[in-house]
């Protein structure tokens, strides 16, 4: 309970820009005065808080104002994609002091993870923060895990990474604890910290990156189900008459939705030249981009295929927002922006007009406001969010 009563005061006080009093935390936490005093006297020893000058307010004697000390501790958030590999480092308050990436090897994931540890440690120590303050890596991962031993199963773009054990594994390489999160829910986790929405936040977070994949936040808190794999979109249907998948539908998300499809019919068009190397990210990165400008320039050709995407698209979100009854929609990942002036507007309209509560309220349909970086800066959050985070099931004892 103590450390469930601190959470709840750290995370007032960090949603708080302006700061807090001692007698405003008891009245927004409705926690006793003396345990206000306690638990901030605590936060203050560790460093965590800081006392921030003193404000009048009615009668009486001056408040000390207590702020968030944002410096106190970090996080470093790494987003392993099947193409490139991306690291931040995060302070107290969600923002980013240092990012790196590269290009991620095609080599053995023995060989791989020395690399993220020689990155790691390249972040940290460029940064000059202490590595005492760090409080942890986190690390996004494509699905599906393996949550309970830490392993990383097999991921349809990530060859032979069969059962690797990538949280004990890293940990061990570079001293620090790690926390193994799917992508698309650390990407939500970065979006729920960056954004400060209402407690009782819902949405469904679409990430595009090499693949598409879905994640869902209710009353405030990203849903994990009960692997921790949720968010498998790859074999919705959304168009019958599609091309054929490997698991043997047609029109499934991975062969119509994501960047690599719809470069791949933009060449068997003739709208795109061909010749990419297949797994060539910067290639594929060049082709969307392309394809994508020369839609926003009124080309008709370009623009019917980003057209058809982005109708696959409001088809799959109108699926899920119909299934999961969340408030908003949001977009994001490393090839959505490129993608995002053309599919808002026909995911919005769709939905609008066939959306199953249409009468009943209108769904938003947002970017995210975190940037490219959403995996691996959700990836950190991840780390922070079960630091500062207060959650009622923490206080359920074990079996």
């Amino acid at each position: 309970m103590g450390d469930f009563n601190q959470s709840v005061i750290l995370e007032a006080v960090r949603h708080a820009v302006d700061g807090l009093s001692r007698i405003e935390l008891a009245q927004v936490t409705g926690l006793s005065a003396q345990t206000v005093t306690n638990i901030t006297r605590r936060l203050l020893d560790e460093g965590l808080i800081r006392e921030a000058g003193r404000t009048i307010s009615g009668p009486g004697k001056p408040r000390v104002m207590l702020r968030l000390v944002e410096e106190s501790r970090f996080a470093v958030g790494v987003h392993l994609d099947p193409a490139v590999t991306t690291f931040v480092l995060l302070d107290l308050a969600g923002e980013v002091v240092r990012r790196s990436s590269m290009a991620t090897p095609a080599e053995a994931p023995s060989l791989i993870l020395a690399d993220l540890a020689a990155q790691i440690e390249e972040l940290v120590e460029g940064s000059g923060v202490p590595r005492e303050r760090i409080a942890g890596v986190g690390v996004a991962a494509p699905g599906p895990l393996d949550a309970t031993r830490g392993t990383v199963i097999d991921p349809p773009k990530l060859p032979g990474w069969h059962r690797v054990a990538l949280q004990d594994d890293l940990a061990a390489a570079i001293g620090l604890p790690v926390v193994l999160e799917k992508d698309t829910t650390a990407a939500a986790v970065g979006e729920l910290w960056t954004r400060r929405g209402p407690s009782d936040d819902s949405f469904v977070f679409l990430y595009l990156g090499t693949g598409l994949g879905a994640a869902v936040v209710r009353d405030g808190e990203a849903v994990r189900g009960s692997t921790r794999n949720l968010g498998e979109i790859g074999h919705i249907v959304v168009d019958p008459e599609g091309p054929r998948c490997a698991c043997g539908s047609r029109g499934c998300v991975d062969v119509v939705c994501t960047p690599e499809a719809i470069v791949e019919r933009a060449e068997q068009l003739g709208v795109l030249a061909g010749g990419r190397r297949p797994g060539d990210r910067a290639a594929l990165d060049a082709s969307l981009t392309e394809l994508c400008v020369r839609a926003v320039a009124g080309e008709a050709s370009a623009g019917a295929v980003v057209q058809r995407a982005a109708e696959h698209l409001a088809t799959l979100t109108l699926v899920l927002t119909d299934l999961l009854d969340v408030d908003r929609v949001v977009f994001g990942g490393p090839f959505w922006r490129r993608l995002a002036d053309l599919s808002l507007p026909e995911v919005a309209a769709r939905l609008a007009r066939s959306s199953a509560t249409r009468a009943v309220r209108a769904l938003p349909v947002q970017s995210t406001v975190v940037g490219d970086d959403v995996g691996a800066v959700g990836a950190a959050c991840v780390v922070l969010d079960s630091m500062l985070t207060p959650r009622t099931s923490d206080l359920l004892l074990g079996r």
